[in-house]
């Protein structure tokens, strides 16, 4: 209960002036507001938010978004996790700022976690299959979430170009990455619009074993970052932003400790 007390009220201290406001007046396509991000920011060994920017499969005519499937929930989302890491861990985090990169990006490595969201929609080219391969290889981590149903069948062909010899391994609450800072007892998460529908989790491993690393969660039948942008607002109870945020902490406290 004291955890749970303290993350609620880092949840509150997580809406910064320069974000909330900002999203909140945007009127344009889902996700707009990272067709036109500030510049990343320069590496200086701090934690930092990193999301991936992919060519997607619909919503674009004429190089104009009506939605921008890979920007979903940016910026608060990107800004209010590191926040809630900032208050809750002795983590070295940059909590005003995030960045964006697409996966053929030399960057990319300077960034141990990266998070990509909506890949019913995800189209990378080779270089992009190629730049997520190596990154995953050397250390790199991937957070995948945001789909439901039908588009695991576009996720799982992209990550089979990805990683060819690589299973889908489901993940119960026993794993230790959902010991890591907080006790997780149940995987048992709804998501924040489709009534009924129930979170699936699943590793990537080294070798398919999951002794080894971890290289990658995905999040199906979900949406956790959905649970990050409004936390500040009350659009969904406390207690199932407070859920979704143990997840995020959980997910950077074992993946930076191992």
């Amino acid at each position: 209960m004291r955890w749970q007390r303290l993350l609620v009220a880092a949840t509150l201290v997580a809406a910064s002036p320069g974000t909330a406001p900002a999203q909140r007046g945007f009127r344009g396509p889902n996700g707009g507001e990272a067709l036109n991000p500030p510049p990343n920011p320069r590496y200086d060994g701090r934690f930092t938010y990193a999301r991936i920017r992919y060519t997607q499969s619909c919503c674009v005519s004429g190089g104009q978004y009506w939605d921008v499937k890979w920007g979903h929930d940016y910026p608060s989302a990107d800004h209010h996790l590191p926040k809630i890491l900032e208050s809750l861990t002795t983590m070295r985090v940059r909590s005003d700022t995030s960045a964006i990169l697409t996966l053929d990006d030399p960057a990319l490595f300077k960034y141990p976690v990266a998070y990509l969201c909506e890949p019913g929609y995800w189209l990378p080219n080779d270089k992009e299959v190629a730049g997520l391969h190596d990154y995953l290889l050397k250390g790199g981590f991937l957070i995948i979430d945001d789909f439901v149903g039908p588009h695991w069948y576009n996720f799982e062909a992209q990550m089979r170009k990805v990683l060819p010899e690589a299973r889908l391994i489901p993940l119960t609450a026993d794993h230790p990455i959902f010991d890591s800072f907080y006790h997780i007892k149940s995987l048992d998460y709804d998501h924040p619009y489709y009534q009924g529908l129930k979170a699936k989790f699943y590793g990537i491993f080294e070798d398919n074993d999951p002794k080894k690393r971890m290289m990658a969660i995905v999040n199906y039948d979900y949406d956790v970052s959905e649970y990050w942008e409004w936390s500040d607002v009350g659009l969904f109870p406390i207690d199932l932003s407070n859920e979704a945020y143990k997840l995020g902490v959980n997910y950077m406290i074992y993946l930076l400790s191992h």
